[in-house]
C-alpha cells in the first residue's frame, strides 16, 4: 500500500507552481503587447495554450519532486542540485524572452535549461525511476519551446 505524506506532496507542488507564477511576473507585461507584435512560426501554439501545459507540466514536476523527497534529500543531493538549476532557469528563460524581450537571449537560456532538465532526468532515474519518467512531458514542451523560441529569433 503507497503512504502517501500530504504535507510533502502538496509543498513539492506549490514549490514547483511558484516557477510559474514568478514567470509570469516577467511574462505579463510583453505578452499582451510586445509578443502579439512578432512574426510566428505557422506551428506557433494559440495563447490559451500555455497556461494550462505549464500548469500542468508544474504539477508533474511537483509530484516528480514529491517522489524524491519521499527517498530522502541527503541521499539525492546531486539530483536536488540538478532540479533546482532547471527550476531557476525556467524562471530565468520568463525573464530573458519576455522581461528582457530578447529571442535570442532566451534560445540560450532554454538550451542551458534543456540541459539540465536532462540532467535532472538522468539524476531522478537514479534514485525513483517514475520521478524521471513524470518529467518527460516537461523534457518534450521544453524541446518544442526551444524550436519555437529559435524561430521567433529567426522570424524577427
Amino acid at each position: 500500500m503507497l503512504k502517501i505524506n500530504w504535507f510533502k506532496l502538496i509543498t513539492s507542488i506549490i514549490i514547483c507552481q511558484l516557477a510559474g507564477i514568478i514567470g509570469s511576473f516577467f511574462t505579463a507585461k510583453s505578452v499582451s503587447n510586445w509578443y502579439l507584435t512578432l512574426n510566428k512560426p505557422s506551428f506557433n501554439p494559440p495563447g490559451w495554450v500555455f497556461a494550462p501545459v505549464w500548469t500542468l507540466l508544474f504539477l508533474l514536476m511537483g509530484i516528480s519532486l514529491y517522489l524524491l523527497w519521499q527517498k530522502g534529500f541527503k541521499r539525492s543531493k546531486s539530483a536536488l542540485y540538478a532540479f533546482t538549476g532547471q527550476y531557476i532557469l525556467n524562471i530565468a528563460w520568463s525573464f530573458c524572452f519576455f522581461y528582457l524581450q530578447n529571442p535570442l537571449a532566451g534560445f540560450i537560456e532554454i538550451i542551458i535549461l534543456w540541459i539540465f532538465i536532462i540532467l535532472t532526468i538522468i539524476s531522478f532515474y537514479k534514485i525513483k525511476p517514475l520521478a524521471s519518467y513524470l518529467l518527460f512531458p516537461y523534457l518534450a514542451w521544453v524541446s518544442f519551446a526551444a524550436l519555437l523560441n529559435f524561430m521567433l529569433y529567426y522570424l524577427n
